[in-house]
């Protein structure tokens, strides 16, 4: 596994019984998973506490009187604020959708080649491969 691979004549069909490919696979896909929740993770960390920070007068009045309009009117004078927070928001449920989609039915056919291909270029180039120490050790 020290050397790049040389693409194969019979294609990508030999592989594909290949249990280390599979394991290699099966690897890119975690960290692919955790990359995504590395991600919303950070959003959460920089975005969301700017985000609420200027809501932080709107919330003070949200925590004496709430009203689903008093929420509606804050959000809607705050428009930089409300994007923030629907972008961690969104991203959150995309993750969240994506990785039980992915739990609950499988991955689908398209992402498993996507993957595969990305295993064998990641092979094919070798340890000068940024992903090299990960995927293949």
């Amino acid at each position: 596994m020290d050397q790049p691979e040389k693409p194969s004549i019979t294609g990508n069909n030999s592989q594909h019984t290949d249990p280390s490919f599979r394991q290699q696979v099966q690897k890119l896909h975690q960290l692919t998973v955790y990359g995504r929740w590395l991600f919303v993770g950070c959003l959460w960390l920089t975005i969301a506490p700017v985000c609420l920070w200027y809501l932080r007068a709107e919330i003070a009045l949200w925590r004496q009187y709430f009203t689903w309009v008093a929420l509606r009117y804050g959000l809607f004078y705050h428009p930089l604020s409300t994007l923030g927070l629907a972008f961690c928001i969104g991203m959150t449920v995309s993750t969240l959708v994506w990785q039980s989609r992915n739990i609950l039915l499988g991955l689908p056919e398209q992402e498993k080649q996507r993957l595969e291909k990305q295993v064998f270029r990641i092979r094919q180039q070798g340890p000068t491969h940024p992903l090299w120490k990960w995927i293949c050790h």
